[in-house]
This record gives structure tokens, sequence and C-alpha cells, in this order.
């Protein structure tokens, strides 16, 4: 029995409906930007594999760490116990974050670190003994993650459409323009009383279609947000670590958050790993005699000492200057490769920050479910490129080792793709 038709009997794939599913591909190795499927083929992970592989695939130094402290440390319950691995890169967090925080809680995921954020916000109100403060502020179009508190702060839509009834009240407001910038500081006057905390990914709404929003705009909303005393929690699993071309998409902000979420990159893609960083203020809630409010939460593998080695590692590898130099170079390589697209009568809305380029093609309604996400994988999969559009949105995020004629390979079967499915 080949690799395919034991997947087909054990094996349920995210994200991917059940019937009348595209062929599934069978990866037997990872080089660099490269996979490699078990008749040989090789394609470019223009993805990062949703978005977690900075810095490639089998990275020989990440996977050394990793080794070496599977030899001396695998696992240990974090209620407790603390190992050198979680303090050490909760300290070198706390000194790279675009703010002044105080504590880094460890869970293993995106969702998970956003459920932190959530909790941790919302029960900050109720520790202080205002149980007014219990909704929550999110914007339209976003995404958190698949846990039930991240879904209720995400857009209500084909991913939450089977448990609307079960997700809590959140109000939902547009990102930031010039036309409605006013009516969103309007409703958080009117609201902000009972608003424990504001979620947003910042500049960036990825599952949402890699939508991009004003910085300067995002600036004077958080302005208004933050002197309505609102917990502000940047939502950074798919935007931190150098994906904007700053370590952080808040650096870009004036305005930081209070908490901020990590994942993705943060091990860059070697292990399941979530981290969520918090003001002193929010901590200090927490430190009291009254055993009540103790912040109870926590996950089996919190703090895993081999994700927490990868994650130096990954950390290791980002802070070279090789390697910013070379997230410099990729976000200029694509933001000139975005001014090309420009104009194209087929294409709408070309959109860059740092090492993400994303556009709408001219075909079919702006949704996720626009069944031409699936022809464009298999043609680019033909072609030796691995997309992954959402729905009519297409869009790239290289690791950062990629090379120029990897680049230039996906750039061409983008041309192509404009080519063969554009009007």
């Amino acid at each position: 029995m080949d690799l395919l038709q034991r997947d087909e009997k054990v094996i349920w794939h995210p994200f991917t409906q059940q019937k009348n599913r595209a062929p599934i591909i069978p990866i037997v190795s990872g080089k660099g930007s490269l996979l490699f499927d078990n008749k040989g083929n090789q394609y470019i992970d223009a993805i990062s594999s949703w978005w977690v592989t900075l810095h490639g695939h089998a990275h020989p130094y990440i996977a050394e760490k990793i080794y070496q402290q599977a030899l001396t440390l695998e696992q240990v319950i974090f209620a407790g116990f603390t190992h050198e691995p979680a303090i050490a890169l909760a300290e070198r967090l706390l000194t790279i974050l675009p703010a002044d925080y105080s504590k880094i809680f460890y869970s293993d995921n995106g969702s998970t670190s956003t459920e932190v954020a959530i909790k941790m916000a919302i029960q900050y109100w109720w520790n202080k003994g205002n149980r007014q403060r219990k909704k929550i502020l999110a914007f339209n179009n976003s995404y958190h993650g698949d846990t039930f508190g991240a879904m209720s702060v995400s857009d209500r839509s084909v991913f939450t459409l089977a448990f609307q009834d079960l997700l809590f009240e959140v109000i939902f407001i547009d990102t930031p323009t010039q036309e409605n910038i006013s009516e969103l500081k309007s409703i958080i006057h009117k609201e902000g009383n009972n608003i424990a905390a504001f979620i947003y990914e910042p500049l960036v709404q990825g599952a949402g279609g890699m939508k991009m929003y004003n910085p300067y705009l995002m600036n004077e909303l958080l302005n208004t947000v933050k002197e309505a005393s609102i917990i502000c929690i940047a939502d950074e699993v798919m935007t931190g670590f150098g994906r904007t071309g700053k370590f952080f998409a808040s650096a870009y902000l004036n305005k930081k958050p209070d908490i901020i979420c990590m994942s993705k990159g943060l091990t860059g893609g070697t292990m399941a790993l979530g981290a969520t960083a918090c003001t002193n203020d929010i901590y200090m809630a927490y430190v009291e005699d009254d055993a009540m409010k103790t912040f109870f939460h926590g996950h089996s593998f919190t703090a895993n000492p081999i994700a927490c080695t990868a994650a130096m590692a990954s950390l290791d590898l980002l802070e070279d200057p090789a390697c910013i130099s070379q997230i410099d170079w990729l976000s200029k390589s694509i933001n000139e490769f975005a001014h090309s697209l420009n104009n194209h009568p087929g294409i709408k809305n070309v959109r860059c920050l740092g090492t993400i380029l994303a556009f709408e093609l001219n075909q079919g309604k702006d949704e996720y479910l626009n069944t031409i996400s699936k022809e464009i994988t298999q043609f680019c999969l033909e072609n030796g490129i691995y997309l992954r559009p959402l729905g009519n949105s297409i869009y790239i995020m290289p690791p950062y080792c990629i090379n120029n004629a990897e680049l230039c390979s996906i750039f061409e079967v983008i041309h192509k793709i404009l080519t063969k499915f554009s009007n």
C-alpha cells in the first residue's frame, strides 16, 4: 500500500473538503525553500508552509539544537517546574518586542496564544472588580484561530458558520479609512466602558485575504482605544518575526499593544509553540492573595523544552546580519515586482508589506470558497511552485532563505497565472 492509499485510509486533513478533494501529495523531504515529493518532484514553498518556515526546511542549525535538547530534557510539567530553554527564550523575547512587556505566558499554537490573551484581558477586569467590561472589540474580516474564543473574535465567515449561535458577543468594526475613522471613534466612545479588549492583526489581516490597512489611521484609532482604557491585543501570530519587514508589525505603530500573541515563525516552523506577552500592569492584576484571581489556564505541552530551544535557534538565525540583509533584499524584490503588476487589467488591489505580496484576480466573487483557488494551486504545482490562494486572493510569503533564481521562478509562474486565469 503506497503513501496515498495509507493516508486516505486514516487521515482527515485540515481545511480540506473531504468529497471530490484535490489529490494529496506525499512530501518526503524538504531543504531550504524546496519540498520534495515521493515521485522526485520538487516545489518551491512560496507560502512558507502556512507562514511558519522562516529559514527554510530542515535547517541544520535548528535541527542540531533540537537534537541536543532532546538528549537532555524533552518535556516537563510547567506548573511548579521551570527550565533553562523557557527562561532564556522569555528573556530574549522581552528584549526584542516593540514595547515594554513584563511576562511571557507559553501555549502551543497561534489559536491558543490568542485564547490566552482574550482570557487574560477579560479576567484582568474581573480581578479589578469591574464586571461590566467583558465585551471584545475586533475588526471585520479578522481571523484569530479555530478554537472557540478565537473564533468568537474572528469575522463571522465560512470558518465560523456552523458555530454562530455558540460564539460570544463581539463588537465588530471595519479597519480604519479616511472615510470611516470618525464613525469608528464614535463607536468606541459609546461602547468603551463595556469593552474589555480590542484584538487586531496589525496592518495585515492574514486568513481574511492578506488585506492591508493604513498605519497612520490605525494609530489614530488606537489612540482613541487607549483613551478609553481598553486593553489592546496585537495578534502577531502571522506578522511577527520579520514578515512585514520589521521584527513585529506593531513597530510600524506609535501606539503599542498591552498584549502580544506569537506563534508560527516563533520556532522557524520546526515545532509547535505559542507565546503571549503582557505588560506589568496586566500581570499585577493577578498578583493577589485571593486564589480565585489566579489565571487558571495551561496546556500539557506549555513551554515544551524542545520547542523553546527551536525558538532560540530560530532567533539566532533571525538576528544574524545575513538574515536581516536577506529580509531587506526579499522585501525590496517583492515591492518591485508588486509595482510591475500595477494596472494589470486582470487583477486588482495589488499590495505588499515586507515579504508579503497579495492581489485579487478579477474572476468570481472575492471570497474564500471561490473555486479558482484549487485550479491555481494545481497549476502552480505543475509548474514547480506551491501556492495556496485564499479564494481569488493570490499571495506569496516565501522563506527568508529563498534565492534569486527561486524567487524569479515564483514571479514567472505568477505571470503565467495572469495569462491563464485573469480576464
